[in-house]
């Protein structure tokens, strides 16, 4: 059921009307020729890298540590060990006749007695020492020879997680005889010259016998 337009709200249709433009026909949008899945334009776009970053290598470098330069190869580290029997009775002050100790370094004075301790065992070797270093006391010899070897060296399947020095009974016979109860009775231990077996062997200069 229709009704007839109030005067007011004629009023408002001419104002409108009045308003109005006339819209012009659009011509069809160009077919899109882009192959594949065309990207939506309301889409977020993906994060990039976050800003002042660099893409880390394939492989990282190490942090420099304090003190270091890049470059410059780090320091070797040795390993210390104690020094050798040679060194140690090197460093020894010098107890006997000081043109005595020059003739007896040279190999220029002969021993009076000599023992060989080759094929002993540590005991039996301790043993035969005390023993000759107490008769050529009382019988009043004073440069005798103590003849120990240089000891074999570790073959090329010798394998120790440290190490390992050479020679046991080089290294005990120095000890004995600054022990009890020879150490009162020797005055001077020094290698012997190589005409006397050189690191092989010692030189044991005895005290006077009172």
């Amino acid at each position: 059921m229709s009704r007839r337009l109030t005067d007011e709200e004629r009023e408002i249709w001419h104002r409108v009307v009045r308003n109005a433009r006339r819209l012009l026909p659009s011509h069809d949008p160009a077919p899109d020729a882009r192959k594949g899945p065309v990207p939506d334009p309301q889409a977020p776009k993906p994060a990039g890298p976050p800003p002042h970053t660099r893409p880390s290598p394939a492989h990282p470098v190490p942090p420099i540590p304090p003190g270091a330069t890049r470059g410059v190869a780090p320091p070797r580290i040795g390993l210390d060990l104690a020094p050798s029997v040679s060194e140690r009775l090197a460093r020894e002050p010098v107890r006997m006749d000081r043109n005595l100790h020059r003739a007896m370094s040279r190999g220029k004075l002969e021993p009076e007695a000599r023992i060989d301790l080759h094929g002993m065992t540590v005991a039996q070797a301790h043993g035969a020492l005390i023993g000759f270093i107490l008769s050529a006391q009382a019988r009043g010899l004073r440069l005798v020879l103590v003849i120990t070897g240089k000891g074999r060296k570790p073959g090329s399947d010798h394998a120790a997680p440290m190490p390992v020095r050479q020679g046991v009974l080089k290294h005990e016979v120095p000890h004995w005889l600054r022990s009890a109860p020879l150490g009162p009775l020797v005055l001077e231990l020094r290698e012997s010259h190589r005409s006397h077996g050189g690191a092989g062997a010692y030189y044991v200069y005895l005290r006077k016998r009172r």
